[in-house]
Parts: C-alpha cells; structure tokens; sequence
C-alpha cells in the first residue's frame, strides 16, 4: 500500500509529536558492521549523533529520543512553530545563516556572520518567510541531518550514489500512551536487535545519554560540539513534562525546556529498564506493582504492554495512539479508517 502524501500525516502548523524512521539503501549495514565488505562503520553513528545534536540547537524542533542501528536511524521529534514564530528577525536570519553559512572556519564550522550578511536575509521578506517556515519543519531537519552523512559517508567510500533509501518514514503519535510506547520502542532497539543487553550499554540512544546525565557522568572530548563538562542529554527534551525551569530560562542546546511525559525521569527508566529485561527473556514476567500505576495514569493496558512496544512498528503506520485519537487523526484525514485502530483498541483503555 502506498504511503499518503507526507502533507497528510505532517502539519507544519500546529504543534505535533513524530516517529520518524530512515534506512540505509538496500537496508546495508552502512552504519555498523557491514558482514559482506567485514568493514566497521560504527564511527558514523558518532556522525548522526553529532549532527543531530547540532541540529537540536539550530531547529525549532524538541528532540524527544533517537535510535540508531546499524542500517537504520529512529529520531522522535516536536515541531514548534510556536516557538519560531515567536523569533525576531534577527535570530531566524542567524539560525539559518548556522544551517547554510557563506563562509566557514578551518574547522568547517560556519563562521560568525557579518551584520550586513545577516540584513542580506532580514530585508528579504520573502526568504525570511520561507527560513522561518523551514526552521520549524520535520523534513527539512531530517533532509540536513541525513545528507551530509551521505555526502561524508561517500567521500570515505569513495563512491557517488544513493546512501539512504528514499523517503523516510512518519508516524504521527497522537496521545501520550502512544508516545510513552514509541520512546521506549526507539530506546530498546539495540536490544530487540542484540546489538546491546542493557539501556546502559545501549550507547547510540537517547536512554543512553539520559542514564549518563543521570548518573552525573559528562560528555568526553568525542564530540565536535561538546565540552568535556557537558552532560549528555543537555541537547534532548527532559522527560517530566512539569520541569520546573526558570521562566527566563533560554535553552542554548535546545529547542526548549518543554518535557514531554507525566512522569519523572526515574520512573521513565525504570519502566525501561524492566520492559527491556522482558525483551530479552523467553518467557515475560507480571508488571511489577510498582510499575503498573504508571501504565494505568496513561490508560495503558498493563498485559498488553510488551506486545505494545515489541510490535509498534508493525502495529501502527502512519499514526498512532488509543483508539479515540485515530478515529479522530482519521477523521481530520478526511478517511474512515487507519492502519492500527484494530490493535489500539486492545492496547489502550
């Protein structure tokens, strides 16, 4: 079946939450270790991370968690047009002049801009226009994180072509059940795939760098945009969606301060942790007590909850959420039906 146009599932003027999923070409392990060449690419998943962390500081868009395998990259992403429209003139011009710089530094960096290469932009109503749209816009984040991987990746291999398999995909996640699930899914990829046993030893995760900043470890020179003293997920949305921030607090790293769960961040990772210790046993134990109240606060069926997160992928398509919310994402579609209502209604309350 044919996926809709990206204008259905995506609006760029409103507020939305989205799982998005790319591959590379022919599902080649391009960002691992690629059996076939007995060639390790890992250090390319340092590129992504990297990129996108970059990314997080430039876009209006909240980076909630990302995944990435050794053929394919999870990103869970906010758009906030809220936000962008809220930017002086000023700051979009010098936000998209970092994405798209006349000039760089030795480093490849962009350089300061010069006052008149900035009012170049200003008083240019019509790319100031379209700069504010773009900077709050999904596909636009995902074209300048994905191409200039490819473009490096190629320059290594020394090869032209193709490096990430046409478009990418994304889902729509409607309500708060559905997105505990899929931010639980993204961060337990590695271990569905037995790249790693823990969400501690999940290293390309947004669990990883949260266990990390949690634990009051900080960010090794590794990163290009990074200080050794830098916690790790500084850059990534903060769990609790009530983080009491100081209302003058302006993120540097970060879209916003706004979280996105009604839960604390321990709580988040202990729902993760005993979720990904069920993953990878043969036979999968009762919610424990402690942790079925946070199931029950999101109207999650608690039995349910494995098949939840190891099927998400499957299960729903283009959106996803409690039966409620997809009947309604449907029906704004203009459609009578979406791919996971079936399956909603047993997941969900």
């Amino acid at each position: 079946m044919p996926r809709p146009p990206r204008s259905e599932v995506f609006d760029e003027q409103n507020v939305g939450i989205y799982h998005c999923v790319n591959r590379c070409v022919r599902q080649s392990f391009l960002l691992g270790y690629d059996a076939t060449t007995g060639k390790s690419y890992e250090h390319r998943k340092d590129w992504v991370r990297e990129r996108l962390e970059f990314l997080a500081g430039i876009f209006a868009i909240d980076v909630i968690g990302y995944g990435f395998l050794d053929n394919h990259l999870h990103v869970v992403l906010r758009n906030r047009p809220d936000l962008v429209r809220q930017w002086s003139n000023d700051e979009v011009a010098r936000r998209w002049w970092n994405l798209c710089p006349k000039r760089r530094e030795k480093n490849g960096h962009p350089a300061d801009p010069k006052p008149n290469e900035l009012r170049m932009l200003t008083t240019n109503r019509k790319k100031l226009s379209e700069a504010r749209s773009r900077l709050s816009h999904i596909s636009w984040l995902m074209r300048f994180l994905t191409e200039p991987i490819a473009r490096r990746a190629n320059k290594e291999d020394q090869v032209t072509g193709r490096f990430w398999a046409g478009r990418y995909k994304m889902t729509r996640i409607l309500d708060e059940a559905a997105l505990l699930a899929v931010v639980i899914y993204v961060d337990l990829n590695p271990i569905r795939a037995g790249i790693a046993a823990t969400p501690e030893a999940s290293r390309y995760t947004s669990a990883y760098d949260r266990i990390r900043s949690r634990n009051g470890q900080r960010r090794g020179p590794a990163s290009s945009t990074s200080t050794e003293n830098a916690a790790p997920d500084r850059w990534l949305s903060p769990v609790p969606l009530d983080r009491d921030l100081p209302k003058n607090s302006k993120p540097r790293f970060r879209a916003s301060n706004l979280g996105f769960l009604e839960m604390t961040t321990d709580e988040y990772l202990t729902l993760l942790d005993w979720t990904g210790r069920q993953v990878r046993r043969d036979k999968r134990g009762h919610i424990p007590q402690e942790l079925a109240p946070i199931l029950d606060r999101l109207n999650i069926v608690p039995e349910n909850w494995l098949d939840t997160v190891t099927d998400f992928g499957q299960t729903f398509r283009t959106a996803a959420g409690r039966y409620e919310s997809l009947a309604a994402e449907a029906d704004r579609r203009g459609r009578n039906w979406l791919h996971g209502m079936t399956a909603s209604r047993q997941r969900f309350f």
